[in-house]
């Protein structure tokens, strides 16, 4: 009797409360506030209604969309600035480099004239004119070194060498004058901060004014020397934008570098892959025009066709690829390369090789060799290349920390979509630096002209010019 009243309990114990797996799952979960089971209309996943776009979404796509077409309509705008400030000639070139140092300068000093402006408006007397006079001391300084040097590799300016001269003597009565200026004005109670205002002032001139310290150079000796590099810059800054939006974080996910945390090491490597092939081919096509080849001398204020002496960099040449390359290589995958040629030593004597010629007795394997017609400048715009991509990006992380240490998103809004000028041209600043370091060590390792020594010649005494014509004619 027991036994049967226990089985009759268990009976109804299993009607009122279901031991089903799946129905025991459901109970669990559906007393979980974590994870909510979907009501009981629900049906599979190929029949789920999107949910629709909330007002916010909308206006936030709306204005991303918005923001990228109006700074693709600024960059062509500005792009097509450049190119016709390119073709007007080198001294227009000149005048956009010097506007747009005292853009970046009033840029940068800005920043912490807006975050100290009531103690500076109140205590310190003069504090912008000392400022713009130190960044007009260091324009003069750089720059009448560079006239000076263009007077003297010119024959038809040197009439003008006697004012040239006082150049130095001049930019030292500034300095000394901005100089005493600077420390009258400094006020008791205020002067760790002054001192701090003119660090950061000299900082400046050495972002903007150091590192573009030789770019006029590089504009007078072929406009290639300074506008390749700017392409590079802007393709690496492109190419680095699209490769890091499309596989951001897809197979690199440590963080690249903290100062900057939307970029990405796919970004990094993508632009870098792109500028490279750019570069190779982007200097082969600007070789073709004297007008960027060419050096100049001249200021000529309207345009005029450039001939010159090519240099030989712009010529295009016959290289070899080095051989040691393919003894690395299995031979079945060399043979698929296209213009490889297989070389054999006849008789098996290697002083006498040809190339193999398939079925012939007496040959032997001796290397592979593939030559390559290219421009020797394609070379140098390799190194400029990954100098644009390795080096050239820390300009901008440079510029993002500023922001970052005074709380702003651009340096201005003088570009509409981009921002600042200094928001455009973080990256290029240390890249014309470094064409002119790569122009004057591996392109132009010698900076004599025969205008230059007849300058020379014209500061001889006549005792010395007679010794000098004496050893020309030993010579």
């Amino acid at each position: 009797m027991e036994h049967s009243s226990s089985y009759s309990l268990r009976r109804r114990r299993a009607r009122d409360h279901p031991t089903d797996k799946s129905a025991g799952i459901q109970s669990v979960l559906s007393d979980s506030s974590d994870y909510p089971l979907p009501p009981a209309s629900f049906k599979s996943s190929s029949t789920i209604t999107p949910r629709p776009m909330s007002p916010n979404s909308i206006r936030k796509d709306e204005s991303r969309v918005r923001k990228i077409i109006t700074r693709i309509i600024s960059g062509v705008i500005m792009i097509s600035l450049f190119i016709g400030i390119i073709l007007s000639g080198h001294v227009y070139v000149c005048a956009l480099v010097f506007v747009l140092e005292v853009l970046l300068f009033r840029e940068l000093v800005t920043v912490r004239y807006q975050s100290n402006f009531d103690r500076i408006e109140q205590n310190i007397p003069l504090f912008r004119t000392t400022q713009w006079m130190w960044f007009f001391v260091a324009i003069f300084y750089t720059y009448s070194e560079f006239a000076v040097e263009m007077i003297k590799n010119n024959t038809k300016l040197h009439d003008l060498l006697e004012y040239a001269q006082l150049a130095p003597m001049l930019a030292f009565s500034l300095y000394t004058g901005t100089f005493v200026l600077t420390i009258a004005t400094m006020q008791t109670g205020h002067i760790r901060f002054q001192l701090n205002q003119l660090c950061w002032t000299i900082v400046v001139l050495c972002l903007t004014v150091g590192q573009l310290k030789y770019i006029m150079h590089n504009i007078y000796n072929g406009l290639i020397w300074f506008t390749l590099p700017i392409l590079l810059v802007i393709t690496n800054d492109v190419m680095a934008y699209f490769s890091g939006i499309t596989f951001g974080r897809k197979f690199i996910h440590r963080q690249f570098i903290e100062l900057s945390p939307n970029k990405t090491w796919e970004g990094f490597i993508g632009g870098g892959i792109f500028t490279l092939i750019v570069g190779f081919y982007l200097s082969r096509f600007l070789a073709k025009f004297t007008w960027m080849t060419c050096a100049t001398n001249q200021f000529a204020l309207f345009p005029e066709k450039l001939e010159c002496e090519v240099e030989n960099i712009f010529h295009e040449a016959t290289t070899f690829f080095p051989s040691q390359v393919f003894d690395l290589c299995p031979h079945a995958l060399i043979r698929l390369l296209p213009n490889v040629v297989e070389i054999c030593s006849v008789g098996g004597n290697t002083d006498n090789v040809t190339a193999c010629v398939s079925g012939a007795v007496g040959q032997k394997h001796h290397h592979y060799e593939l030559a390559l017609s290219i421009v020797p400048i394609q070379f140098h715009a390799i190194s400029l290349s990954l100098f644009a991509s390795l080096v050239s990006p820390f300009g901008g992380f440079l510029a993002s920390a500023i922001k970052r240490a005074y709380g702003i998103k651009d340096f201005d809004s003088l570009i509409p979509g981009h921002g600042g000028l200094m928001d455009r041209f973080d990256c290029q600043l240390i890249m014309a630096l470094g064409t002119w370091v790569h122009y004057n060590t591996f392109v132009k390792t010698t900076t004599v002209s025969v205008a230059k020594m007849l300058y020379m010649y014209k500061l001889l005494g006549d005792d010395e010019r007679i010794q000098f014509l004496e050893k020309i004619s030993k010579a």
